[in-house]
């Protein structure tokens, strides 16, 4: 599955500067690794934030937003949302703020 370049760039940007980058195709899209932990990325035609769990409230407060279905279980933490999400500004910061927080607790890999 193709992923939307321009949601990518978005994504990137909001990464950009934060740690070591790097950029990996995972999950039908385009994931971006900080210091060697999955952070966000591309997913179907929407955005995927990786958040810690106590922060996964905040994330599911935003209108399209939703939790991650891996093989019929919740993924807590990893938070999904439509293309209109990553497109608007504030809530995609909000979102990658929340992912960049709880990577950033994490030792390198």
């Amino acid at each position: 599955m193709a992923f939307d370049p321009d949601l990518a760039d978005l994504l990137r940007a909001e990464i950009t500067g934060h740690g070591t980058v790097i950029e990996k195709k995972m999950f039908g899209g385009l994931c971006f690794m900080l210091n060697g932990h999955m952070a966000m990325g591309t997913y179907k035609q929407g955005g995927m934030f990786r958040v810690a769990k106590h922060d996964a409230a905040k994330a599911l407060a935003i209108p399209g937003t939703e939790t991650m279905i891996q093989a019929g279980r919740e993924a807590t933490g990893f938070i999904l949302t439509s293309a209109d999400v990553v497109f608007d500004d504030d809530q995609r910061h909000k979102l990658a703020q929340l992912a960049l927080a709880y990577i950033k607790t994490l030792p390198p890999k």
